[in-house]
């Protein structure tokens, strides 16, 4: 059997299939077009974001029987089609929730205390004490949209800071330390809003301009989920007019979002879609990578 790496992978997780009697190529840099002349070759592929395994792709991939996407969403391939024609999707949606969970809880401070803007301030040599005044995030409410494996993880981080935490999503689900409510019970209670939710065509834009004018003056967003579930231009508008006090992002419906207009705004803080990139999650992920393609194909 013949897997190909096509983005970047723990060294470790590679050796260890291939210490399965498993052909592996590492491609970390593969182009798209590349990807379509050579995919025929391969019985399994492990992508992460980077790569988009679209119908096109899959058509070309007749010998293909797996792809094992080492993260959380699935956005970046096409399930339906691939499962359509017997290939297996797998991915690793438990290795990486703490890591985002931490992200978000980190962008919380940084909303609340303004550490960005302070250290930016620090840096062009000013002692601004009386400008930044920030407040306090305990007894404040977090509303969280989606309430999977990240979600749950950061409403419980948020809870033991004195948190009051809400949650929507659409089965129900009995948990000690947040309460579930309604998308309009949510948008109209929170002070702190953070989206957890696959961008599919049920929750694209689910935060528009109609959401937002819902919410309270002053919220704040997050988004560590998946871009396209937020309208941009609504969120920028809305920056803009001082309905919403701040966002953090680190998700975008385009990425790289190279010189976007939102980061014009001194209100809008972010990073470059790293949710799950710290060593702890890397090295969680990588293990269970390897052990989906090995049990793949060797059981």
């Amino acid at each position: 059997m013949k897997v190909l790496i096509c983005d970047p992978t723990e060294s470790d997780a590679l050796q260890a299939i291939s210490a399965a009697g498993i052909e592996v190529v590492n491609r970390p840099d593969v182009t798209p077009d590349e990807l379509m002349e050579i995919i025929p070759e391969y019985d399994g592929m492990v992508v992460r974001s980077r790569t988009k395994v679209r119908a096109p792709l899959l058509d070309q991939a007749v010998n293909l029987k797996v792809i094992v996407r080492g993260g959380v969403g699935l956005d970046n391939i096409d399930v339906g089609h691939a499962q359509s024609t017997g290939i297996a999707v797998l991915n690793t949606p438990a290795a990486s929730s703490d890591s985002v969970a931490e992200l978000t809880v980190g962008y919380l401070f940084a909303l609340a205390r303004n550490i960005p803007a302070m250290t930016l301030s620090m840096g062009e040599g000013k002692w601004e004490k009386k400008k930044f005044k920030g407040t306090e995030i305990s007894s404040k409410t977090l509303g969280l949209i989606g309430f999977g494996r990240i979600g749950q993880a950061t409403g419980k981080r948020a809870h033991a800071l004195g948190m009051q935490v809400l949650f929507f999503r659409r089965s129900p689900t009995d948990v000690p330390y947040a309460n579930q409510v309604s998308l309009d019970e949510l948008l109209a209670q929170s002070d702190y809003i953070s989206l957890h939710t696959p961008h599919t065509t049920e929750t694209h834009h689910i935060i528009d301009a109609d959401a937002i004018s819902k919410m309270k003056d002053g919220v704040y967003i997050v988004n560590c989920g998946r871009g396209g579930t937020i309208d941009e231009e609504a969120l920028y508008d809305a920056l803009v007019a001082g309905k919403v006090a701040g966002a953090a992002l680190d998700v975008f419906e385009e990425e790289p979002a190279q010189e976007h207009k939102l980061f014009s705004l001194a209100q809008v803080i972010g990073s470059p879609h790293v949710g799950a990139a710290t060593k702890e999650a890397q090295a969680r992920v990588g293990a269970e990578v390897a052990e989906k393609v090995i049990e793949f194909f060797n059981t």
